[in-house]
C-alpha cells in the first residue's frame, strides 16, 4: 500500500462520514462522494456533517463532493457506505472509475430484494474485477464519532486487502480485525437488524434480565443456524460480527431497529413506527427476506417467524410472545451437540 494515495468514500450518510473522517484524520486525502451538492458544499464550508453528526468536527482533509469521477480520481481504496437499496445503482455509476484490482470495501448492511443478494455480491457482479471486501461489527457511528474504544472486522478471502484495510483503518481508538469467512461476516451484520427488533419490542414490554440473556442467545443460534444452511461458518457468529454486532444493536436505543421494535412493543403500526423514526429500518426489509428464505430451504426460525406475524401481517405482539415460548427446545449450542 502506497500510504498517500486518495481515499474515497461514496455514501456521506453517519457511518461514511466517520470512516471518511478517521481515515482523513491520519493525514490521508479523503473524498466523500454524496448525492446531494448542497449537503456536500455544506460539509467543505462547516467540515461538519450537520444532518448526519451533528457537533461532530471534521478533518479538513476530508473533501466532500458530489461529482462522482472527482471523488474517484486516482484513488487506490473505495468504501461503499450507501443504503442497501441504493447499493447496485451507486456502483454501477462507479463504473467507468473503477480499475481492474481496485479495493472495494463495503459497509453497507443488508439484503437486496429479489435476489437475496449481499452487498459484497451486488459490487462483484457489476465490478467484477474489482477486489472486494466487507467491513462489519458493533459500530455504532456516534461512540466512534467520539472516539470511543471499537471494534470492527475486515472480512475477504483476499489477505492483502485484509492487510491494507488493518493497516488504513487502526488507530488508538479503532481496532480492526480480520477474517476470511466474508459471507459468515456479512450475513451476522445483516441477520442481527432482525433481532434488534425484537429486543426492542421486549424492551417496550419492561422484560428482565433473564429474559433478555434468552432472546440474544436465541437469536445467535437462529442467526447461525440460518448462516450454516447459507454456507457460513458457524464459528464466525461468536466474534465482533457476530455476537459483538448482536450486542450492540440489541441493547442500543440508538439503533434504528430497536426503535422500531420499541415502537411496535408499545402497540403502534409498522407504519406508525415508520413515520415516527423518519426512514425504514434496515431490519424491516431483512426480515422479510430473510422470512422467505427460511421457509424455502426449511431452516427452523421461530423468532423470525413471530417478528414477521407481528411486523406484516398485523398479530397481536402479546399473543405472538406467548406462541413463541411454546416453540421446540432443542439442543442450546446446535453446532457442539449432535442432533438427534
Amino acid at each position: 500500500m502506497s500510504g498517500s494515495a486518495a481515499v474515497a468514500v461514496l455514501g456521506g450518510g453517519n457511518f461514511g462520514t466517520v470512516i471518511a473522517n478517521m481515515i482523513a484524520e491520519k493525514g490521508r486525502e479523503v473524498r466523500l462522494w454524496m448525492r446531494d451538492a448542497e449537503s456536500a458544499e455544506q460539509i467543505n464550508a462547516l467540515h461538519e456533517n450537520k444532518r448526519y453528526l451533528p457537533g461532530v468536527s471534521l478533518s479538513e482533509g476530508l473533501v466532500a463532493t458530489s461529482d462522482m469521477a472527482q471523488a474517484l480520481k486516482d484513488v487506490e481504496i473505495v468504501f461503499v457506505s450507501v443504503p442497501s437499496g441504493a447499493v447496485r445503482e451507486v456502483a454501477r455509476q462507479a463504473r467507468p472509475w473503477i480499475r481492474p484490482g481496485q479495493i472495494l470495501v463495503s459497509t453497507t448492511k443488508g439484503i437486496e430484494a429479489g435476489t437475496f443478494c449481499l452487498m459484497s455480491e451486488v459490487i462483484s457482479q457489476e465490478l467484477p474485477d474489482a477486489r472486494v471486501g466487507v467491513l462489519s461489527g458493533p459500530n455504532l457511528a456516534k461512540e466512534v464519532a467520539q472516539r470511543e474504544l471499537t471494534g470492527t472486522v475486515i472480512a475477504s478471502g483476499d489477505e492483502a486487502l485484509r492487510d491494507s484495510i488493518q493497516a488504513l483503518l487502526h488507530s488508538a481508538y479503532f481496532r480492526v480485525y480480520a477474517s476470511s469467512d466474508t459471507y459468515g461476516v456479512e450475513l451476522g451484520g445483516t441477520l442481527k437488524n432482525i433481532y434488534a427488533i425484537a429486543a426492542g419490542m421486549s424492551a417496550a414490554f419492561g422484560m428482565g434480565e433473564n429474559t433478555k440473556s434468552m432472546l440474544l442467545t436465541r437469536s445467535l443460534a437462529e442467526m447461525s443456524r440460518f448462516a450454516v444452511s447459507m454456507g457460513a461458518n458457524p464459528l464466525t457468529f461468536l466474534g465482533l460480527a457476530g455476537v459483538g454486532d448482536l450486542i450492540v444493536t440489541c441493547m442500543s436505543p440508538l439503533s434504528r431497529n430497536y426503535r422500531v421494535g420499541y415502537a411496535l412493543g408499545q402497540g403502534k403500526t409498522l407504519q406508525e413506527a415508520v413515520d415516527a423514526l423518519g426512514e425504514v429500518a434496515e431490519g424491516v426489509n431483512t426480515l422479510r427476506q430473510v422470512r422467505n428464505k427460511a421457509a424455502e430451504k426449511e431452516v427452523y426460525m421461530p423468532l423470525v417467524d413471530g417478528l414477521y406475524q407481528v411486523v406484516f401481517e398485523g398479530a397481536p405482539v402479546q399473543e405472538v410472545a406467548k406462541r413463541m415460548m411454546l416453540n421446540q427446545q432443542a439442543s442450546d449450542v446446535e453446532f457442539v451437540l449432535p442432533r438427534s
